[in-house]
């Protein structure tokens, strides 16, 4: 297929998985994509907005299983958008948050395309704040940390260490493997009691979750056999959402 039309690559942020949670604008590019390069987080229900024309191209990206390298698809949203005109890149949540997207960026850039960035709503703050749980509260907390559990190399993140002696909250995305390192971590720093949440597929409607404290969620998610996607919540937050129930049964009861 060639074209006359202008190359051009959308970056979009597909949101924490619940179709709903996309932008406007995010939800407009898709509507005039020529073909549309998406990631397993990206709900597939979103292709439904695309053309009729359009090619849909599943690139895979989960952790461990990459059904495309990221050198692939950095040259399939160059040769596309020269071929066919506009892409869209739809990652899950937001593509400059551990989404690769300031890579793709880059390459696309070095060969003359035009890049728009169209943010999406990151699981990392959203999920949590689904679940009640603000990742920060005046009188509890004054800041927050989002971190991968992995790096390049595979090995577990140095800030990791930081955060567990700090009073932030902690949010670990692509660590659901990492669980038990990642608890023996905090606790070495005397943070057994801290309140912890782990979700699985946040904010869709298979989500599952387990709440403990950094002593006891590595065996509680064992028995719930809670697995990937999922994102770890650390900090005295997670706590809040008791005192929500609490209060919630308290008046439901004066009510009566």
């Amino acid at each position: 297929m060639t074209i006359n039309r202008q190359p051009k690559i959308s970056l979009v942020g597909a949101g924490p998985g619940d179709p709903d949670l996309i932008t406007m604008k995010g939800y407009r590019a898709i509507q005039n994509a020529d073909v549309i390069l998406y990631d397993a987080l990206a709900n597939p229900a979103l292709l439904d907005a695309a053309p009729a024309h359009s090619e849909k191209i599943y690139v895979g990206k989960r952790a461990n299983n990459h059904r495309v390298s990221q050198e692939e698809i950095n040259q399939m949203l160059v040769s596309y958008a020269y071929t066919h005109g506009h892409v869209v890149r739809l990652k899950g949540g937001d593509p400059f948050v551990f989404g690769r997207g300031y890579e793709e960026l880059d390459y696309a850039s070095a060969f003359g395309v035009q890049v728009d960035y169209v943010p999406g709503i990151s699981s990392s703050i959203s999920v949590p704040g689904l679940k009640q749980v603000p990742l920060t509260c005046r009188g509890v907390n004054e800041s927050f940390w989002v971190l991968t559990a992995t790096t390049k190399q595979g090995k577990l993140s140095k800030d990791l260490e930081l955060a567990a002696q700090s009073t932030a909250t902690v949010v670990i995305l692509m660590g659901i493997r990492k669980l038990q390192v990642i608890t023996e971590l905090f606790q070495r720093f005397g943070q057994a009691d801290t309140p912890v949440m782990v979700i699985q597929n946040g904010s869709l409607k298979n989500e599952r979750s387990v709440q403990g404290t950094v002593a006891d969620i590595y065996k509680k998610v064992q028995r719930a056999a809670i697995g990937a996607p999922g994102i770890i919540v650390i900090g005295a937050v997670v706590g809040l959402s008791d005192s929500l129930a609490i209060k919630s049964t308290v008046n439901t009861i004066a009510t009566v």
